[in-house]
């Protein structure tokens, strides 16, 4: 049985009935025949409950044409006003929504979730966005919209898998295409330090994809280290050592020269080229990230790293570079990629 049959003076109720108690399966077609509705339902048993006089029936119930954008599936639903602060964008981390709802539209940022986890079924969680991130462990206040109430959730990109919370651990799923890249650089038998690691993902990445010697990740987040280190064990990883702290005073400690250095913190990464120095040696190549406005591309980034370089007595080339994501209008994340040449 995969429907109930109701007389037309009764559907409305019904209707409503199944409606408030979450029972109307919304994904199918409600079929109308002469004298008769009959509705979809998706759990049976809580129904006899409900409506214990109910007449089950076997019904060929059409799916619908579920829209494939969240505008398209709620514009209708939204005045003029409320469409023009509609964020189009949001981002997915394992079964976790995370919105940015604009200003306005905060009477409908539940219908905005529902609506979201009914087009996309694979998301089981929306959260929305509280504020930016804040502090040094760059976290982010989440506020729960709608269903299961969790903010930890299993990552999967890159043939791996991260589990974190996203609350308390920065991490962004746009960049799965930009550690990729990273990884496909990587040469057979070198030593990598990935600074800022967070819960590892440029660390698994790397270290589950190529053939690396060895991959240090430091990260000044004690919760980012605790999921990074599970992550190690889930992905099996054994080819990488993490140290907590912060990595100005970890570096010094290392005592060690590595081949490449990642640096993914483009809001300050700059105040840390200094540290990066220490750790790299001739030939070093160094993944800088900042963010710049679209008219300082890629010649502050450039700068910022000369400056370095002339504090340290070092010469540099810069090798490419590339935009990897947008963070606010005109505003992107770029990564300057460059070797140490002395």
């Amino acid at each position: 049985m995969n429907g109930i049959k109701v007389p037309l003076k009764e559907a409305q109720s019904t209707k409503e009935i199944l409606r408030g108690n979450n029972l109307l399966d919304n994904e199918k077609i409600i079929i109308k025949e002469k004298a008769h509705i009959f509705y979809p339902v998706n759990d049976f048993s809580r129904l006899k409950k409900i409506l214990p006089e109910c007449k089950p029936v076997q019904k060929n119930f059409k799916k619908k044409k579920m829209p494939k954008t969240l505008k398209a599936a709620i514009e209708k639903k939204l005045n003029a006003k409320e469409r023009g602060v509609l964020k189009k964008s949001f981002d997915v981390v394992g079964t976790i929504a995370i919105l940015e709802v604009g200003k306005g539209l905060e009477k409908k940022e539940k219908l905005l979730a529902e609506t979201l986890m009914r087009i996309n079924p694979r998301i089981k969680t929306v959260l929305k966005k509280e504020g930016g991130h804040i502090g040094i462990f760059r976290q982010q206040k989440m506020k729960f919209l709608a269903g299961e109430n969790k903010k930890e959730t299993i990552h999967r990109e890159n043939n791996v898998q991260l589990k974190l919370n996203v609350e308390t651990v920065y991490f962004s799923s746009r960049l799965s295409s930009e550690r990729k890249r990273i990884a496909g650089l990587v040469k057979p038998n070198e030593k990598i330090l990935v600074m800022f690691s967070g819960a590892g993902p440029y660390v698994c990445v790397i270290a589950k994809n190529t053939k690396v010697k060895e991959v240090v990740g430091i990260e000044i987040n004690p919760e980012a280290h605790m999921y990074a280190t599970e992550n190690l064990i889930l992905n099996k990883i054994k080819n990488a050592i993490l140290y907590l702290g912060d990595v100005k005073k970890i570096i010094p400690k290392l005592n060690e020269k590595f081949d490449r250095i990642v640096m993914p913190l483009p809001k300050s990464a700059g105040d840390f080229l200094d540290a990066a120095f220490d750790a790299a040696k001739k030939g070093t190549i160094i993944h800088f990230y900042d963010f710049l406005d679209e008219n300082d591309i890629p010649k502050s980034a450039i700068e910022k790293i000369e400056n370095a370089c002339k504090r340290n007595n070092l010469k540099c080339k810069v090798l490419s570079w590339v935009k990897c994501g947008q963070s606010a209008p005109r505003v992107y994340r770029v990564c300057v990629d460059f070797r140490t040449e002395n």
